[in-house]
């Protein structure tokens, strides 16, 4: 028996089992009245990418939603990888989540020592939004329709460059894919985020880039960028006027960009479920609704479980495409 036990009476055994109780009560009612304070979502890339396109207004409709402010941080670098490392170490509490990308099913493949494991350090909880890649360019520096661009790139290779949100994003794979497919040689430059990557090629300092059209729809809805194919074998609605990849010759050429929402292994399964709840809330609303869809984008309706299955299935596709293209850390 417990030496605490073995020395008190009767009454006390009583009042600290009460105590106990009322602790666990306690506990219980502050995580069913989740959340109590700000909840901090880590983005792994700078801000005005394809990420933030999606992050801030959910944080502005969760706000809205709960009376609690979720806090954006901004943590790139490294491909995505060092805004994942943080997240992974954060408190399991319930008031910190980490809203990751297609890249970090890449990154396994392309980064040898990684301080983190997506499957082993988080818990999946919900893919926020899927959307395809797009194919935009810089129209002071490139021609403005598929077919003269083709002939551009063919005809000096090594030219023309394209921007990416880091090595190992799925914006590099998406180029190395496209390279292989058409058997061109355009030249990689890699940045720290998709949102300095655009700043660059809005300004003319990169020449292309295979973005995910969340983060380009602003640029090229405003005309400053020119969107010549969508991937996939369709057409986006958003962009109804750019060309799918299937239509132009390129049946295999499918790339989409998704950004999901994990927490830090750990967190109580209550909590999860809450916070899962209050996502769907939130995407359930006529306001996001409207951003997805300028965006061209779809929430992805999937369980916990289903997302964790879906991020299983694309580290494993990603990683035959890395090995299939030959891409490597510049």
């Amino acid at each position: 028996m417990n030496s605490f036990y073995a020395g008190a009476s009767r009454r006390d055994v009583l009042r600290a089992a009460a105590a106990g109780a009322a602790l666990v009560s306690l506990g219980s009612q502050a995580q069913s009245g989740w959340p109590t304070k700000p909840v901090t979502v880590i983005v792994p890339f700078p801000a005005g990418g394809g990420t933030d396109a999606f992050a801030r207004p959910l944080s502005a409709q969760f706000a809205k939603n709960t009376g609690k402010q979720m806090v954006i941080d901004n943590r790139g670098g490294a491909g995505g990888t060092l805004g994942a490392g943080i997240a992974a170490k954060a408190a399991p509490d319930g008031y910190t989540v980490f809203m990751g990308a297609v890249h970090h099913s890449i990154a396994p493949s392309m980064y040898p020592k990684l301080d983190y494991d997506l499957q082993k350090d988080f818990v999946p909880l919900a893919l926020m939004a899927n959307v395809p890649q797009v194919l935009v360019v810089n129209p002071k520096n490139m021609p403005s329709d598929f077919k003269g661009f083709m002939e551009a790139v063919r005809k000096s290779p090594g030219k023309f460059n394209y921007g990416s949100a880091g090595a190992g994003t799925s914006h590099h794979l998406a180029g190395e894919l496209f390279k292989q497919q058409t058997k061109t040689f355009i030249t990689h430059i890699p940045y720290t985020g998709a949102g300095p990557a655009l700043r660059d090629l809005v300004s003319g300092q990169v020449d292309m880039m295979f973005d995910g059209l969340g983060s380009s729809a602003a640029h090229i809805k405003g005309g400053r960028i020119k969107a010549l194919m969508v991937s996939g074998a369709k057409r986006n609605a958003a962009f109804p006027d750019v060309p799918c990849a299937a239509e132009l010759g390129l049946p295999d050429y499918t790339v989409t960009t998704w950004y999901g929402m994990w927490a830090p292994k750990g967190t109580p399964t209550e909590m999860q479920a809450r916070i899962v709840d209050e996502l769907r809330k939130a995407a359930a609303t006529d306001e996001l609704k409207a951003i997805w869809a300028s965006n061209g984008a779809e929430f992805g309706n999937l369980t916990p479980v289903q997302f964790g299955d879906f991020v299983n299935a694309e580290i494993k596709r990603w990683a035959a495409v890395v090995k299939a293209s030959g891409a490597k850390l510049d």
